[in-house]
């Protein structure tokens, strides 16, 4: 697909602010096969109709658009549970056949439970997928069968496992700590990924589930985390500049077994916010454009679109969106209000 005659110039996503989007993370689906109790309702919810979800022509175009017109380098795929979208590879495969301003093809990588991950780790390399993180929020089955309300456990294994074989490294394995729920499992899981040359990253949890579900009172924060791994590995913080990553890297080592080593990360959301050089803007899989995780506005390309509107038209409301961005995120402010999607409608 070429782009229209009226589509400009590249022009980045430029905020108010000075920060500009080059990480576009797009939600290939609202639905999952988990029930997190973090996330959802034992009963789910009410996923969107097919019908106002994009499809992949509308999905690609305005990933097209995005990379070719509006700067982005990095897209990340999400969900929802990303591995549902079937036609998956297909979207990487044409993804990395778009070239960013600088020349290159455009970074991929895809945010997933890992279940059913080492029967497509394979074909999903091959199609171009660059890197891949996994959610593992504990090492006991029991307790991810609670957490997660399925027993699935020994898929997310085989998943890890997968990613590593088809060399979608560094594989990522992403953890949210919640209290009385999983923070004693903090230096297990670190052990565990430091032993298999994974990369973990420990995040805070945020309001983005059940509005009962999240204390800010109660909250394991960056500090607790980091304390709790000093009992058993020394940390380091990482030589290379941070930038706009959401994680503060360490290298660790075990001090059981020096010869184990690696990096942890922890995402402290909330109570570091980096808010400051978020460059981040993100699609819905019913097409709207949001330009933080916590945002209570968004706008609906897919209406535009379906409307009749032209690359540049999509482009100067993506700029729109992304121009009234706001300074952070609030959750600390007295006027925040948690967004009315949740986590799963938004894409991580």
């Amino acid at each position: 697909m070429t782009r229209d005659s009226t589509s400009l110039q590249v022009l980045p996503l430029e905020d108010r602010y000075g920060r500009v989007a080059r990480d576009l993370r797009v939600s290939l689906t609202d639905r999952c096969n988990l029930r997190c109790t973090y996330c959802m309702p034992a009963e789910g919810l009410e996923w969107f109709p097919t019908a106002e979800t994009l499809d992949d022509s509308e999905t690609l175009r305005l990933i097209r658009i995005a990379v070719e017109d509006l700067g982005i380098r990095q897209v990340r795929f999400t969900g929802g549970e990303p591995l549902l979208r079937r036609s998956l590879e297909d979207i990487v495969a044409a993804t990395k056949r778009l070239r960013t301003d600088s020349g290159t093809a455009p970074q991929t990588a895809i945010t997933t439970n890992g279940l059913g991950l080492d029967k497509r780790a394979a074909r999903l390399a091959a199609a171009g997928l660059d890197r891949v993180n996994i959610s593992l929020d504990t090492l006991d089955p029991e307790h991810y069968r609670r957490l997660t309300r399925r027993d699935r456990h020994a898929g997310v294994l085989r998943g890890i496992q997968g990613a590593l074989d088809a060399g979608l490294t560094p594989v990522k394995i992403n953890t949210v700590i919640m209290p009385g729920i999983n923070d004693h499992d903090i230096v297990s899981l670190a052990a565990f990924a430091l032993e298999r040359g994974l990369e973990l990253r420990f995040i805070e949890q945020m309001p983005l589930g059940p509005p009962d579900q999240w204390d800010r009172a109660r909250m394991v924060t960056a500090e607790d985390i980091l304390a709790d791994l000093r009992t058993r590995f020394e940390l380091t913080p990482a030589a290379e500049p941070r930038g706009s990553a959401p994680a503060a890297v360490w290298d660790a080592v075990d001090r059981e077994d020096p010869r184990v080593s690696g990096r942890i990360g922890v995402i402290a959301s909330v109570s570091h916010p980096f808010c400051g050089t978020c460059d981040r803007t993100r699609l819905t899989t019913d097409g709207a454009v949001r330009n933080c995780l916590f945002a209570r506005e968004e706008t609906s390309l897919r209406d535009l679109m379906r409307a009749g509107a032209t690359d540049s038209e999509l482009a100067d409301a993506w700029r729109a969106v992304m121009w009234a961005k706001l300074p952070g995120h609030g959750i600390d402010e007295p006027s925040f209000i948690q967004p009315d999607r949740p986590m799963s409608a938004i894409g991580g």
